[in-house]
């Protein structure tokens, strides 16, 4: 019998496959015009890419903290559940994250498109902004620059990232291991995972708030507390539906991220 391979490491096989073709075979454009994720009104969209974005990253760093933040997060997850409840979970996480992200752009595009409306443009007027970028002084006068810049911003920036389908296993980690201390790497104070994760979760819903990232630009928070609130709600129902817990050393150190 052959060895049976765990869920996370094909997993991370799958994120480096995908990295490799975005960067090192050629096909970066390619490989983001069909599997990143797009606003549903951009022709590049299309269905499948609420799943395929999950695989794409952008850069060395976003892949190294998701791959790591999944092997440390979820290895625990994995050998309490098994691999087929692990992977619904993980993509569950992930595709919830990628439908709230996308609702949650879709209300911002509509508001300032409304608002352009308002103003007296018409909706081919609009298209060609949202095509060109280019918009007349008079307009700039009369509306936000910024604004306009964000509007043209949703239509065109693709999401990419297995961030969503993380933060939901951070959830059901800090869900199942409530006292494993964690600290980040440039903050090394152990907190145990009933404060930092939630403490997490709540910067990143500031910043998509309020637009201001602690972490700097081109992150989709929204993605980020989309996959918490829906590994959040997987965890109750399970909670209730399954009455066991895995066992669990309160005093055992957690993983640095």
């Amino acid at each position: 019998m052959g060895k049976n391979i765990d869920a996370i490491k094909i997993l991370i096989v799958l994120n480096l496959l995908f990295f490799a073709g975005t960067y090192f075979l050629g096909f970066r454009d390619e490989m983001f015009q069909l599997f990143a994720l797009y606003f549903p009104q951009n022709q590049n969209f299309n269905y499948w890419q609420y799943v395929s974005n999950m695989f794409m990253h952008g850069g060395y760093a976003h892949i190294f903290m998701n791959m790591y933040g999944l092997w440390a997060f979820g290895s625990p997850l994995e050998q309490m559940w098994g691999k087929k409840r692990f992977l619904f979970f993980y993509f569950m996480a992930g595709i919830g994250a990628s439908l709230i992200y996308t609702l949650v752009n879709y209300i911002q595009f509509q508001e300032i498109f409304n608002d352009l409306i308002q103003l007296g443009l018409t909706s081919p007027e609009i298209q060609k902004i949202l095509e060109s970028g280019e918009y007349n002084s008079q307009l700039n006068q009369e509306y936000s620059e910024e604004k306009l810049e964000y509007f043209y911003r949703l239509f065109h920036t693709p999401a990419v990232g297995a961030s969503g389908a993380v933060y939901g296993i951070l959830v059901a980690f800090g869900c199942s291991f409530p006292n494993a201390k964690l600290a980040l790497i440039f903050f090394p104070v152990p907190i145990a995972a009933k404060y930092f994760i939630p403490l997490l979760i709540a910067i990143d819903l500031f910043s998509g708030v309020t637009g201001f990232s602690l972490f700097g630009g081109g992150i989709a928070h929204f993605a980020h507390v989309g996959g918490a609130l829906i590994g959040f709600l997987l965890m109750l129902y399970w909670r209730r539906k399954y009455k066991n817990s895995a066992p669990y050393d309160p005093d055992s150190s957690g993983p640095m991220i």
